[in-house]
């Protein structure tokens, strides 16, 4: 299920399997320009990076965004037939890969409100359910998530804590967890650390920030 799967940095992700996808692409240490699909979760530039974009993008490239970016990705030479805009609980198939948007929000802070239509994506490729959660807390919509690998933010400040990503993870019982968002804006590489020490036995998980 971790073949050909990357985290690059932060919660900057890349899947190639078949197709080639990157999750909120962000310092990227060099030009790939391979991208068949992006993925966008919000506008926030440890997510939303237009000189990232530019180093994977590629004629035809296909981006996925929330409705706040669609001037800017117009603005970056994206033609609307590139764009795919979305909002929270859609489901889409494109490329023949399916996938939903999951709500992404804070609860208990204002980082990310609830109301931009903020989202993390959920995914089905070579039969398995890839979860990337965005900038979110606990919510009752991913508390229903189920996946079988799930990228989850730990760096708290802005997200969950590393404890929050623990309880939510040993809820929806992936079977693997990987620890995102940490190591750069918030949060450092002893989250990942306390992140595996608090997950169930049963679950099993990856590192890729080191």
């Amino acid at each position: 299920m971790l073949e050909k799967i990357e985290v690059l940095c932060h919660s900057s992700i890349k899947i190639t399997k078949g197709v080639i996808i990157y999750f909120d692409p962000f310092k990227i240490k060099k030009e790939y320009h391979d991208a068949d699909l992006i993925f966008i979760t919000h506008s926030h530039y440890d997510h939303f990076s237009p000189e990232d974009i530019n180093k994977v993008r590629k004629e035809g490239t296909i981006i996925i965004a929330t409705e706040d970016l669609l001037d800017k990705l117009l603005t970056l030479g994206f033609t609307k037939e590139s764009i795919i805009i979305v909002k929270q609980n859609e489901n889409f198939n494109v490329k023949d890969i399916n996938f939903k948007t999951i709500p992404a929000y804070n609860t208990n802070k204002n980082f990310h409100p609830k109301e931009n239509n903020w989202v993390g994506y959920l995914l089905t490729l070579d039969n398995t359910i890839y979860f990337i959660a965005g900038d979110t807390d606990i919510t009752k919509e991913n508390r229903k998530v189920k996946c079988d690998v799930a990228f989850v933010p730990v760096g708290g400040t802005y997200t969950m804590t590393v404890e929050e990503a623990a309880k939510l993870i040993n809820e929806i019982k992936p079977k693997i967890a990987i620890p995102t968002h940490y190591g750069e804006i918030v949060g450092d590489t002893s989250d990942k650390e306390r992140f595996v020490k608090l997950i169930n036995t049963d679950i099993e998980y990856k590192v890729f920030i080191k």
